[in-house]
């Protein structure tokens, strides 16, 4: 905590923020504080780090995809954020960007790539089954 003449600013340890040194191509685990009917839990958000903007400061930010069910879900959170329960830093990468919004396409063309496959395996299948019931019928 930080205090200043006996004030507390903020319940955020803001220097064990700012020690964790999160860059993209991360991939971290945000514990975040979420309250439902006067209840709090903890939900955890993990992915990889694509942007971390303004480095330390009061206002820093850092975006984390993830992908769910095929579904590719980014979040922004502020550093300091008292939301925020803790951060943990699961895997660093070496990456040679600051920003690594072209994996947003990449992930994209990767699953178009798959859906094409898929779907070719698909009409290949429905071809043979008639096929199939023509011989069977034939052979009776």
């Amino acid at each position: 905590m930080n205090k200043a003449d006996g004030i507390t600013i903020s319940s955020v340890d803001t220097g064990a923020r700012r020690n964790l040194g999160i860059r993209s191509g991360d991939t971290v685990r945000v514990w975040v504080k979420i309250v439902e009917g006067g209840k709090t839990r903890l939900q955890a958000f993990e992915g990889l780090v694509l942007a971390v903007k303004h480095g330390v400061e009061p206002g820093a930010t850092f975006t984390v995809r993830k992908v769910i069910d095929g579904v590719g879900v980014e979040r922004i959170f502020p550093l300091f954020s008292p939301a925020i329960d803790k951060i943990e830093v699961l895997k660093r990468a070496r990456v040679r960007r600051a920003k690594l919004y072209y994996v947003r396409e990449k992930a994209a063309k990767e699953i178009r790539r798959q859906m094409r496959h898929v779907r070719m395996a698909v009409d290949r299948t429905e071809e043979t089954i008639p096929v199939l019931e023509k011989e069977t019928v034939a052979a009776k």
